[in-house]
C-alpha cells in the first residue's frame, strides 16, 4: 500500500509465526481457485481491518527459500478504505520505499517490489537526431520523475559527453532522471541517475552487470533475454516491439500476450515498447509491466 505522499506500509510477522520478528509487505496465500484481487482484498481485511479501493498489478516474482519455490503476485493499492488495526498484533510502519533498501530484518521477498516501487511509469528515449535546442525545449514537456535515455546514435563519443554534459544538469533540475548508453563508467563519471545497455552488450557482459552503485537498464526481445537480464543483476528491462510502429515497420512483434509471457515472473521491472504510450499504461499494467518506453510518444514531430 502507499500513500500519496510516497510512503508506504510495511509490517512486522508476529509472534508465532514463520519468520517472527521479520518485516515484509502485507498479504498472504492466494487460496485454490481465488483471483489474485480477492486474495488481497481478504489478506488486507484479516490483516489490517481494511477494504482496498483501488489497486494495480505492481510485479510478479519467484523466490526459492531452501525447501520450496514460492510464487509473488504483488499489488499496489493506492486507496482503501477504513482503519488500519493490526488485528493480527503484528506491529506496521509507514516508510519512504528509498529506506527499505537497507531496512534491517525485511525478508529477501520485499526487494523486487521495491525495486519496482523506485522506478517511475514513464522511460523516455530521446529522438535519434535531436539537437541540443530541441532536447532542451522539450524537457519541461516530459512527465515528472520520468526516465530519460539520451539515445542519440549519430554521435561519435566526444560529442556525445559533451551533450550528456549539458542536458544532464537541466534534466535533473527539472525531475527527470537522466540515462546514458554509452561508457558505463561516463554515466558514472557525470553523475547520470543510470546506464542502458543493449542486448548485444548485455551478451559481451558475460552474465553479469558491470556498476552496481547505478541503476542499469537493458534492451531486451525476448522472454529469455529477460531472464538473462535478471539473472545478470539488471535493474530493469525494456522490451519490445509490442505492437507494430512507424519507426520499425518491418520488426517482428511480441503484442500483449508475448509481452505478458515475459513480463510474467520476470523478477525484475519490465517496460513495454513499440508502438505504446502512456494510453497503453493500464494495459502493461494488468501484464505486471513497469510502465511505458518510447520516443515519438513523448516528443512532438
Amino acid at each position: 500500500m502507499q500513500r500519496a505522499s510516497g510512503e508506504v506500509l510495511l509490517t512486522q510477522r508476529p509472534a508465532g509465526k514463520i519468520a517472527a520478528g521479520w518485516w515484509e509487505f502485507p498479504g498472504g496465500k492466494i487460496e485454490p481457485g481465488e483471483p489474485a484481487r480477492a486474495a488481497l482484498d481478504r489478506e488486507l481485511d484479516e490483516e489490517l481491518g481494511i477494504v482496498s479501493t483501488q489497486a494495480r498489478p505492481l510485479i510478479r516474482f519467484r523466490h526459492a527459500y531452501r525447501d520450496r519455490i514460492v510464487l509473488l503476485d504483488t499489488w499496489l493499492v493506492t486507496a482503501y478504505r477504513g482503519e488500519l488495526r493490526a488485528r493480527e498484533a503484528q506491529a506496521f510502519v509507514w516508510t519512504r520505499p528509498e529506506a527499505l533498501r537497507d531496512w534491517p530484518r525485511a525478508l529477501p521477498t520485499v526487494a523486487p517490489s521495491v525495486q519496482a516501487l523506485l522506478l517511475p511509469e514513464h522511460y523516455v528515449f530521446t529522438p535519434p537526431d535531436a539537437t541540443l535546442d530541441r532536447l532542451l525545449d522539450g524537457l519541461g514537456a516530459l512527465p515528472p520523475r520520468a526516465l530519460l535515455r539520451l539515445r542519440l546514435p549519430a554521435l561519435d563519443a566526444d560529442a556525445y559527453e559533451r551533450l550528456a554534459r549539458r542536458v544532464l544538469p537541466l534534466a535533473q533540475a527539472a525531475g527527470l532522471r537522466v540515462v546514458l548508453d554509452r561508457d558505463p563508467e561516463l554515466a558514472l563519471a557525470l553523475g547520470a541517475d543510470g546506464w542502458h545497455a543493449s542486448a548485444a552488450v548485455m551478451r559481451r557482459l558475460g552474465g553479469r552487470a558491470p556498476l552496481a552503485p547505478m541503476r542499469q537498464f537493458v534492451s531486451c526481445h525476448s522472454v529469455e533475454e529477460v531472464r538473462r537480464a535478471g539473472a545478470a543483476g539488471f535493474d530493469a528491462a525494456v522490451l519490445g516491439t509490442v505492437l507494430p510502429s512507424a519507426s520499425h515497420p518491418g520488426a517482428a512483434v511480441l503484442g500483449w500476450e508475448g509481452f505478458a509471457a515475459a513480463a510474467a515472473y520476470a523478477g525484475l521491472p519490465v517496460y513495454a515498447i513499440g508502438g505504446v504510450g502512456p494510453a497503453d499504461l493500464p494495459r502493461v499494467f494488468a501484464a505486471y509491466g513497469q510502465g511505458v518506453a518510447g520516443i515519438s510518444a513523448y516528443w512532438p514531430v
